[in-house]
């Protein structure tokens, strides 16, 4: 019997043996793997001082690092000289915004205006509209796709998102124009686009649940396309009651060139005046305002768009530092079109450092430069400082984090997730040394609005730049002649 007993035993432990390692093989979280890790981490006075300071206060507060700010200054060679910080509040129009700012200072130098932005609730309306049409078109082309296909899956995650490309807003400009900001005003749901996008997006699945019933009953891509012009108004209804209807043509005035506010010196020379003097002058001051103001005209918003800026947009292309793919190719995006005729975001591939000799070549000759990064990482709103390493959570958690540019935008790490304007460069001895950068977070933000990148910021998280043809060196020429290479929209540059 004790035989039969031991034999039993050693069966049993043999069994347990090997489901422990079984256990252990399946990827589980053990019991003996915790005990483990557990008795090897050590309290020591650098981990007690950090878990004190982590549990209260915040870890960007504990790892910003003090030498950076300590050394930080906001001087460059060059300024250009732009008025005005916009505000894109709770929306994701970022790129509207740095294409606007890239623009407004010819309106600025060619009215000599103290001030001016442009209606982005303008651009925002058709923005919507085109992209709840190409929608639908998708859902018509893709009729026979299951919905579960990673096309739909993205399309039917956002149907009509805020965030867009250089291209968007070329091909925006191009077939609607622009307008002043004073003529369609900003509305709470510009400002804050959530619950409007959130109709939207309902509206436009249940359309595309309706179309692909049309095709499922009746097997006619006609009969869809009847259906479309309907599900097109009510996208407009909704627009129209969260945005407001844009205007056709519109009444602007704007400050006369030349007609500057009377200076100091002339108003001292007026303090001895007469009564009678001063009275007549009032009348002459009254007739002067009415001469500071250029006449009263009417403007389509094409219309002022070829008056007052006329740059042919089209000829500004997209350089992008890949850092996935081999230099020297030219590439396309899938599905980023925001007009169904439009143009998909395109760009071509080089090294880091063409970017950085392009910007300094544009911002030279009194340009901004738009440009597209990763935002996120090393950041920080209320310094306005744009700095690798200036959160040091390695230094915190005592641990090796680090990725580099590569890994990390294949691994999910990064992505380009804002627009903004490069307005000005340090050089030191003809090397850039930081960058300046026009945002769009409002003037409370930042330094006034404005942003100090250092070099090696621009390194690790500055992916695309927006130059004209004419100042691309010959090599980049060569490259953006060759026909584009296909990505897929869910790639991770984009």
């Amino acid at each position: 019997m004790r035989e039969v007993m031991a034999r039993l035993m050693g069966v049993l432990l043999v069994w347990l043996v090997l489901s422990a390692g079984a256990a252990a093989q399946d990827g589980a979280l053990a019991p003996s793997q915790i005990e483990r890790i557990r008795s090897e981490f050590q309290m020591d006075a650098h981990t007690r001082a950090m878990r004190n300071a982590l549990t209260g206060a915040s870890v960007r507060d504990i790892a910003e690092n003090r030498e950076i700010v300590a050394a930080h200054n906001d001087q460059f060679s060059h300024k250009i000289k732009t008025k005005g910080i916009s505000n894109q509040k709770s929306s994701g129009r970022c790129w509207m915004f740095a294409g606007f700012n890239t623009i407004k200072p010819v309106v600025l130098n060619r009215l000599d205006l103290d001030s001016f932005e442009f209606s982005h609730i303008y651009l925002q309306f058709w923005d919507k509209m085109e992209k709840a049409n190409s929608f639908l078109e998708y859902m018509i082309e893709y009729r026979d796709r299951d919905l579960q296909d990673r096309d739909m899956v993205f399309l039917l995650k956002d149907p009509a998102p805020d965030g867009g490309y250089w291209e968007n807003f070329v091909d925006l400009v191009t077939k609607y124009g622009v307008i002043p900001r004073e003529t369609m005003a900003e509305t709470a749901s510009s400002e804050n686009t959530g619950m409007m996008n959130r109709a939207l997006a309902r509206l436009l699945r249940k359309s595309a649940a309706e179309l692909r019933e049309i095709y499922q009953e009746t097997g006619s891509v006609r009969k869809m396309r009847d259906a479309k012009p309907k599900m097109l108004a009510e996208v407009y209804r909704v627009l129209v009651l969260n945005l407001g209807e844009p205007p056709e043509e519109f009444s602007w005035r704007h400050k006369a060139k030349g007609k500057a506010a009377k200076g100091d010196e002339e108003k001292s020379e007026k303090e001895d005046d007469s009564a009678e003097d001063r009275a007549s002058d009032k009348k002459d001051d009254g007739y002067q305002v009415e001469q500071d103001w250029s006449a009263l005209r009417t403007f389509t918003p094409e219309s002022f768009y070829d008056e007052f800026v006329g740059l042919d947009l089209h000829q500004y292309v997209n350089v992008a530092n890949d850092p996935i793919r081999p230099k020297g190719g030219h590439y396309e995006i899938a599905m980023t079109r925001n007009l169904y005729d439009g143009r998909n975001a395109s760009y071509v591939s080089v090294d880091i450092q063409i970017l950085k000799d392009l910007v300094v070549k544009v911002l030279l000759s009194n340009q901004p430069v738009y440009f597209a990064a990763d935002v996120s990482p090393d950041q920080n709103s209320k310094t306005g400082i744009m700095a690798r390493n200036l959160y040091d959570y390695e230094s915190v958690y005592a641990l090796n984090m680090g990725l580099n540019k590569t890994e990390r935008l294949l691994l999910r790490d990064s992505t380009i997730n804002h627009g903004m304007a490069f307005i000005g460069v340090d050089l030191v001895e003809g090397k850039a040394v930081k960058w300046l950068v026009e945002n769009s977070w409002g003037s409370d933000r930042g330094r006034g609005g404005l942003w100090t990148m250092y070099d090696d910021w621009f390194d690790d998280n500055v992916y695309n730049i927006i130059v004209h043809r004419d100042d691309l060196p010959d090599e980049v020429r060569k490259i953006l002649a060759q026909p584009t290479e296909k990505l897929p929209v869910w790639d991770p540059m984009w």
